[in-house]
């Protein structure tokens, strides 16, 4: 996202048009988590997860060298592919390592990777992408992406396969109404995040009057946002649920809204960002949490399709808020759209909460995979 403008620009394409490749790696993820998953679903975790990082590291070769804007497209969609299945099985290996009653804080540490990702690879890569090109930061991606094929396959743990795994088996999870509706909540609410994220570097530079330079500084912030409240979602999902996924979706619509406003003052905006940050990755975890819950005993495929919700909202929200823009309503337009997706997906989850309350279904993260003991605890 922090590389549009070298990208549109090296590729002699507009912003809006170089945002596709944001929608394209989401849609990657999109058809890449079912059908990964159901491809590796007997085969242990720890091959599975250092496979799929392989798989994702190549895609991002595939973009350095990219000659012209469709391959680079056609790139970004197979660096997608794999990303919803690793975070899926990632999320059910974190659960399965943790006591019950920390399995949302266990998944909330996995993806406090991402968060911190965000912190330091994406103002790193912005700041890369202005002095050296946005080429060479794909490169650097792709060195990391080694690392972090050699850093799974020291470090995780042996994780066979649930015996049951297979792809009927997993797919027995659909049946839940409740998980249908976790799911529209992420593909609604998130991608109110989106809409705004996705523009976020000319936004700051266009109305706020950032410095190129500075951005990355602002991008650095959203990251630390981000890590504080994925941190906060993890602990306040193991406390109370529901309250907790109803208030990050309307934290965030506020969060969005005022955006539109501050954004038109530089410190203003870089506090506003920071908020975004934490109330739009505290929806993260508890997602998640509750996905595992209403999966039950055939949790890896249903995690990995919450994956692939999380990037169709990134998809729907790029797509929305570059309509905005070349609709000619002006930078802060896609911040509007993204209140509205998030107070959509709070809508949602409340209403997901009403009837889960009604049917009586179980409400505490202790219920996670309540059929299967972890092989391994950390306390």
């Amino acid at each position: 996202m922090g590389l549009l403008p070298e990208i549109a620009g090296g590729l002699h394409v507009s912003i809006p048009r170089a945002g596709w490749l944001i929608s394209m790696y989401a849609l990657g993820v999109v058809i890449g988590a079912p059908l990964l998953t159901a491809a590796c679903a007997r085969l242990p975790r720890k091959a599975v997860l250092v496979g799929l990082t392989g798989l994702f590291t190549i895609g991002n070769l595939l973009c350095a060298i990219a000659p012209n804007f469709t391959f680079l497209a056609v790139a970004r969609l197979i660096t997608g592919l794999p990303h919803g299945a690793f975070f899926g099985a990632g999320a059910v290996a974190a659960a399965e390592l943790a006591a019950p009653h920390l399995r949302a804080r266990a998944v909330s540490v996995m993806f406090s990777g991402l968060t911190v990702a965000n912190i330091l690879g994406v103002p790193a890569a912005t700041l890369l992408g202005q002095q050296l090109g946005w080429r060479a930061a794909m490169l650097v991606v792709v060195a990391i992406g080694g690392l972090g094929v050699l850093a799974i396959a020291r470090f995780v743990p042996h994780l066979p396969s649930h015996p049951q795994a297979g792809l009927r088996h997993e797919l027995s999870a659909f049946r839940s109404g409740q998980l249908w509706l976790a799911l529209a909540t992420v593909v609604v609410g998130c991608a109110g995040l989106f809409a705004c994220y996705s523009y976020i570097t000319p936004t700051l530079t266009e109305v706020a009057g950032f410095a190129e330079s500075s951005v990355t500084v602002v991008l650095a912030l959203f990251g630390v946002g981000m890590t504080i409240g994925n941190l906060v979602g993890g602990y306040a999902a193991d406390r109370a649920l529901r309250p907790s996924i109803c208030a990050a979706f309307l934290l965030m619509a506020l969060a969005l809204g005022l955006f539109a406003v501050t954004a038109h003052a530089r410190w203003s905006a870089a506090l506003t960002v920071v908020l975004i940050g934490v109330f739009g990755f505290a929806v993260v975890p508890t997602v998640q949490t509750l996905v595992l819950q209403k999966a039950r005993n055939a949790p890896t495929l249903a995690s990995a399709t919450v994956q692939g919700a999380f990037n169709l909202a990134n998809a729907q929200g790029a797509f929305l808020g570059g309509l905005a823009l070349s609709a000619g309503f002006g930078w802060t337009s896609p911040t509007l759209v993204g209140a509205v997706l998030a107070t959509a997906g709070c809508a949602i989850a409340v209403a997901s909460w009403a009837l889960d309350r009604r049917g009586g279904e179980p409400s505490r993260v202790a219920a996670v995979a309540a059929g299967e003991a972890p092989r391994q605890q950390v306390h």
